[in-house]
């Protein structure tokens, strides 16, 4: 009778362990990850690795870069109302729909980054039996210490692989958007350079460079017109230079925006080691496996929110305000 008495109390003594257990699988798996930050940074992002992490971009990225480029205010501006709503409303119809916005096209670099994240970064398996470095290895690995025998642990594992997917997907979107504002950091930058060598003027993002090529052209377009021809046009409108129109304004801007975001499609090869020698690779990448292990244990799912996106539209306004088209 007392072994029949001591049995509950037993089975709760051992469940009581098995969520300590747990913990201890999902911190050694994420400690796993953050470990293998360095080499994956230096493996991809890094020469020559950038190289043929970037290579996939040449193709349908060059045209899908534009599309994403235009769309990212919006997209900016999508996250801006989720975050208020999610104070507000976090479970609403309106922050379901929003959730359901995609941040663009998802371009070949930026799938073929997050397989590689996927793979190499988060070890997740790509068949049943690969999995000892994954996060239900590192879990069934605890579970095995505590119990001695796999056939003893009552624990569904396929519950946790459920609940991570989730993370990982939303983890990895947001990742994803960071390549695209990255790009547009790095298009402001150039921006401002070639303005100060090519006008000598500050011009702060491609509309700044548009605005200066519109006048250049209207100034041409008008001399070739000038009754006392285009010489003497030429002296004048460097004078007095005339305004471009609302059709060449328009039509230059969307010109110069849509070279630029075709550029930035092909930027990563120096940006990618710019970034993984100042650490920001290791930092962005750090700061993701942080959140998804939060998640993780909080079931909870998007607290990664990186704020590149939100500097690059910053950037995008002062080159509005500085242009006065805002």
């Amino acid at each position: 009778m007392s072994g029949s008495q001591n049995l509950p109390s037993m089975t709760a003594t051992l469940a009581s362990k098995i969520e300590p257990a747990i913990e201890r699988g999902i911190q050694r798996y994420f400690d796993a990850c953050r470990a293998r930050i360095p080499h994956f940074v230096s493996t991809h992002f890094d020469y020559p690795g950038a190289k043929k992490t970037n290579r996939v971009a040449f193709g349908l990225d060059i045209l899908r870069a534009p599309v994403n480029l235009f769309w990212a205010p919006c997209y900016t501006l999508i996250c801006l109302i989720r975050f208020i709503l999610g104070y507000i409303a976090p479970k609403g119809r309106l922050s379901t729909l929003l959730a359901a916005v995609p941040a663009g096209f998802t371009t070949q670099v930026q799938k073929h980054i997050s397989d590689l994240v996927i793979a190499e970064l988060l070890s997740q398996p790509s068949t049943e039996l690969d999995h000892a470095h994954s996060l239900n290895g590192y879990i069934t690995e605890e579970l095995r210490q505590l119990y001695q025998q796999t056939e003893q642990v009552e624990v569904d594992m396929a519950h946790f692989h459920g609940c991570f997917e989730p993370v990982m997907a939303e983890s990895l979107s947001q990742y994803q958007v960071t390549r695209t504002a990255s790009a547009d950091i790095a298009n402001t930058l150039s921006c401002t350079i070639l303005g100060a060598f090519t006008f000598q003027k500050f011009t702060p993002g491609g509309i700044g460079i548009a605005l200066m090529l519109a006048y250049s052209l209207s100034a041409q377009l008008a001399a070739s017109d000038f009754i006392l021809g285009p010489s003497v046009g030429e002296l004048y409108y460097g004078i007095f230079p005339p305004d471009p129109s609302l059709g060449l304004t328009a039509a230059t801007i969307a010109f110069v925006l849509t070279i630029l975001a075709s550029c930035a499609a092909l930027s990563g090869v120096i940006t990618d080691p710019i970034q993984a020698r100042t650490g920001l690779h290791r930092f962005r990448l750090g700061k993701m496996l942080n959140h998804m292990e939060n998640d993780l244990r909080q079931k909870t799912q998007g607290s990664f929110r990186p704020k590149d996106q939100y500097v690059a539209r910053i950037l995008e306004s002062f080159d509005l305000i500085k242009s006065g088209l805002l």
